[in-house]
């Protein structure tokens, strides 16, 4: 029997073209199955060939655990009673009771033979998708092999991918026998059919594209740093020059237009902006809202968002058709825009000088003139009056030493008593509505004033509710109470 066993093994490793020890794994593992079919179906078997002889030995194992996290006594063992067998055991070790093997012959030479050639089919195809991988190979070409409702059977050489309906571009027809293009999006390793997930709508399938069109991306020369997709219907690239001899966006487009040509008709006529990256994200903006002209810009690098304003020829360019083109400059640029007029902006301002002016006069207790002068000189916050170096503040020619002195302890000791307010409402506050997803200390105490005080009691709010209480934005406010009815909507799905 041990012999016969070895030669089987040698066959099928010469016929399959796998290491032996893929062979004496798989054929381990079935004989692991037919054991626990003989002892008990959930018990945890291990079989043990012997690679020079043939010989093999089976145990039945129990993983030692705490007494009280035993909940499957077929597999697992509480440590008192494991120790009571063998003195020495550890947590996390096994006990183990060697069992009397049973005869190859006995479990059926046809239900074996299936186990071992399923796990050596799955070998071979590891091999070939490792193979695959050490190319790094991230444009993935094939033929469609087949459609399956509605995906597409990519063959790429020796290997099968999947390119899932959602992952085409809108309104293209493909059909078996097709050569097609995309981007290896992942890898499904638990997939039982294709492992490889291709996609032709992902941003990173135009930045390869242009890779395979432009040299001097391969040579270094040019980088795309970023792209954004309306797939189907218009792109925006973001490029830079590493040679100042080298125009990246006359080269992107070639000749004629036949680079950018070859690219957009491999996407379906998607039109494609070339846009020259920028280290200044304000001037990035700039360039990835083209063809519209840009008046002023405010970066808010708190709110990681830009107040951009264009006049009024210019909006409807600006925003593009149903937003298109804001909305691709804001995902090229990882910044939020908000687009404005210069009466809009004009208007903002002034809400935003009335509202500072306000709030010095009302927590300084100093009187419009002396609030107007800190608007004008850039102020905006107590905590700015209060740190910023006071070299600074005498600069203003209004103020005298010991009135910037005075200026600076008030509104020390008003954000020191609000600190402290603040942790005293904090105290009130539970641990559900603390702990949530874009939550912070400073806007828990401010809702604790309005007897907030739990997760519960900010889902029952409305958005415009949240945004009065707090003087937070609408964009903050939905993304809380969002959050904050999460589970509402996992019970109901239980």
């Amino acid at each position: 029997m041990s012999r016969e066993l070895l030669l089987l093994v040698d066959a099928l490793a010469r016929e399959k073209n796998v290491d032996k020890d893929i062979v004496f794994g798989a054929l381990e593992l079935a004989l692991a199955s037919a054991t626990k079919k003989r002892i008990h179906d959930e018990a945890d078997v291990r079989v043990e060939i012997d690679r020079e002889t043939g010989i093999h030995e089976a145990f039945r194992r129990w993983l030692v655990l705490d007494d009280e996290e035993v909940e499957i006594p077929a597999q697992q063992i509480g440590l008192t009673e494991a120790r009571e067998q063998v003195a020495d055991v550890q947590l996390d070790e096994y006990i183990e009771e060697a069992l009397e093997p049973i005869d190859f012959g006995r479990i059926g030479a046809q239900a074996a033979k299936q186990v071992i050639l399923q796990k050596i089919r799955d070998a071979e195809r590891e091999q070939i998708l490792n193979d695959f991988l050490e190319r790094k190979e991230h444009l993935v070409t094939g033929t469609i092999k087949r459609m399956e409702r509605g995906n597409a059977i990519v063959e790429a050489g020796r290997i099968e991918a999947l390119l899932p309906r959602d992952q085409m571009i809108p309104k293209e027809n493909l059909r078996p026998g097709d050569r097609v293009r995309a981007w290896l999006m992942k890898i499904d390793r638990s997939a039982r059919g294709p492992q490889l997930i291709l996609s032709r709508t992902a941003p990173q399938f135009i930045m390869k594209l242009f890779e395979l069109e432009v040299p001097e991306i391969e040579d270094g020369l040019l980088e795309i740093k970023c792209a954004a997709r309306d797939p189907g219907v218009r792109a925006k690239i973001g490029v830079k020059s590493n040679d100042p001899r080298v125009d990246p966006i006359g080269t992107c487009v070639g000749m004629r237009g036949s680079r950018v040509t070859a690219v957009t008709n491999e996407l379906s006529g998607e039109r494609v902006d070339i846009v020259l990256w920028s280290a200044d994200p304000a001037q990035f903006v700039i360039g990835a809202l083209a063809p519209a002209e840009v008046n002023s810009i405010v970066v808010d690098e708190e709110k990681h968002s830009m107040d951009v304003v264009v006049d009024e020829a210019n909006l409807a360019i600006a925003i593009g058709r149903s937003g298109q083109n804001v909305r691709l400059a804001s995902e090229l640029t990882g910044w939020t825009i908000n687009l404005m007029t210069v009466d809009e902006s004009q208007e903002k301002q002034q809400k935003e000088t009335a509202s500072s002016r306000q709030l010095f006069m009302e927590k300084l207790d100093v009187d419009e003139e002396v609030a107007e002068i800190l608007v004008q000189e850039g102020f905006s916050t107590l905590e700015e009056i209060a740190y910023v170096p006071l070299a600074e503040m005498l600069e203003i020619e209004s103020f005298d030493e010991a009135t910037v002195n005075e200026l600076r302890d008030r509104a020390r000791n008003i954000l020191l008593t609000e600190a402290i307010v603040n942790e005293e409402e904090l105290e009130k506050v539970a641990d559900d509505l603390l702990n949530l997803d874009g939550m912070d200390r400073p806007l828990a105490a401010k809702l604790a004033r309005h007897e907030i005080i739990d997760r519960e009691g900010l889902a029952d709010l409305a958005v415009d509710e949240l945004m009065e209480l707090t003087n937070i934005d609408e964009e903050r406010a939905k993304a809380l109470i969002t959050v904050a009815r999460a589970h509402w909507f996992a019970e109901e799905n239980q």
